[in-house]
């Protein structure tokens, strides 16, 4: 035990050093160096006779900071509670969206190819009503009315009068464009 102190105590201080330097944190770098103390106590025996200690010491010190730099990367950045802004304490579930789209996907495929291929060109290509017309040849009236047809039942579906499901909080109607 005497050897391993007189090996390992003169190191120190360049061990705290290098810690500091890699994790730029001082109270990170103490737990660091005491870390690697720890473990360098507990495994003496496992270290190579003719072996340097100090580059064993230096070794498993870079070797825990490189496993506590990547832990960190993984975890995220520490924020106690008490100063996290409220807005990050809460998020919205995640499963309520894919159940919406879920949910659009069934309504879009009720829809009558005719309507949804209007919906689609309109709303989801940007296309104007005219370039839809062209698209699909015909007239500009008929993508009017199968446009507000197809918005009209998604409405219905998504709201789920046209479904049979539980009754869902209405849906705001989408405004029709103008045609220039």
């Amino acid at each position: 035990m005497s050897d391993m102190m007189r090996r390992i105590e003169p190191l120190i201080p360049s061990l705290r050093r290098y810690a500091r330097a890699l994790l730029r944190d001082p109270a990170d770098a103490d737990d660091l160096v005491q870390d690697c103390l720890e473990r360098a106590v507990s495994r003496w025996h496992q270290r190579r006779s003719d072996g340097d200690a100090r580059t064993w010491l230096y070794a498993i010190l870079h070797n825990l900071a490189v496993s506590q730099m990547r832990r960190r990367a993984r975890r995220g950045a520490h924020v106690p509670v008490e100063d996290a802004p409220e807005a990050s304490l809460s998020v919205t579930p995640s499963q309520d969206e894919a159940l919406r789209h879920r949910d659009l996907m069934a309504a879009l495929d009720a829809l009558p190819e005719e309507q949804r291929s209007v919906l689609l060109l309109v709303t989801v290509e940007g296309l104007s009503y005219a370039e839809a017309a062209r698209v699909l040849a015909i007239p500009t009236g008929t993508v009017m009315s199968r446009l507000s047809r197809a918005r009209d039942r998604m409405v219905q579906l998504m709201d789920g009068s046209g479904a049979g499901s539980a009754k869902r909080p209405p849906l705001k109607r989408p405004l029709l464009r103008r045609v220039k």
